[in-house]
């Protein structure tokens, strides 16, 4: 099938945000299957496709095919730039076991399914994406890695996403959904379609209808997800469905 990336121009204003899909094809195609019915002009995808799920390289090849406009994050960027490992190693050393694990686990295990075209995709992906007043990007401006936590200050926002001609800003990574009105500025998450972690286990993602944000959740087969985990060999298969199934983070033992 062709692959054709669609402009982020929204002449009617139903735009759709959708990130964090972490390789979890099963979650994927239930959204996928609601956007149908909500029909935006556009969606965006808001960074981290493919990795830490049973599916990474499908997922990849699914949001191609549906020309997603896409954003770069941080667990794709690791895939393709082995420098970050040693910079969030020195930036944080309290998760250090989280880091053996990702990058010493997860991110091979993707990267070898993926090969080296759809990691070439996922380099080329720009960081932030702004249009008519409404800045896509996956956690902040200058840091993939790092992003306001939904109870955050307004001032942070504030410092964090304000540009010049931006009257929204939505972005990913928490995996917490929310949707805050600042001064002159609206700050969004769009929560995990693949890995929610805000205690509810049905994927999120974001709908702005004439320049009103909501977040839309909806139920997914978790039986075909666990299928995909049993029949992908992924190597942290029951700690992967524990987090899902809880919609909670915690770290693999």
């Amino acid at each position: 099938m062709k692959r054709v990336e669609r402009s982020l121009h929204t002449s009617s204003g139903r735009l759709a945000v959708v990130s964090d899909v972490h390789g979890n094809l099963a979650a994927l195609e239930a959204v996928v299957a609601d956007l149908r019915d909500v029909a935006p002009d556009l969606v965006v995808h808001a960074g981290d496709v493919a990795a830490l799920g049973p599916r990474p390289a499908e997922v990849v090849d699914r949001v191609r095919e549906l020309g997603w406009p896409s954003v770069v994050g941080n667990t794709d960027q690791m895939l393709w730039d082995k420098s970050v490992e040693a910079e969030q190693r020195s930036r944080a050393p309290r998760l250090h076991s989280w880091l053996d694990v990702l990058f010493g686990v997860l991110a091979p295990w993707a990267a070898e399914r993926l090969g080296d075209e759809r990691l070439g995709w996922l380099g080329s992906l720009p960081r932030e994406r702004t249009q008519a007043g409404v800045r896509v990007l996956h956690a902040s401006p200058h840091d993939l890695w790092r992003a306001p936590m939904p109870d955050a200050g307004d001032q942070e926002l504030q410092d964090t996403y304000r540009a010049a001609g931006v009257t929204m800003a939505v972005y990913g990574h928490i995996h917490r959904p929310y949707v805050r009105t600042l001064d002159g500025l609206i700050v969004a998450n769009s929560g995990s379609v693949g890995l929610p972690w805000d205690g509810d286990w049905r994927p999120s993602y974001l709908l702005l209808d004439g320049g009103r944000p909501s977040v839309r959740r909806v139920a997914y087969d978790v039986e075909s997800e666990r299928r995909d985990l049993s029949d992908s060999d992924f190597p942290l298969a029951d700690w992967l469905e524990r987090v899902q199934r809880s919609g909670t983070f915690t770290r693999p033992a």
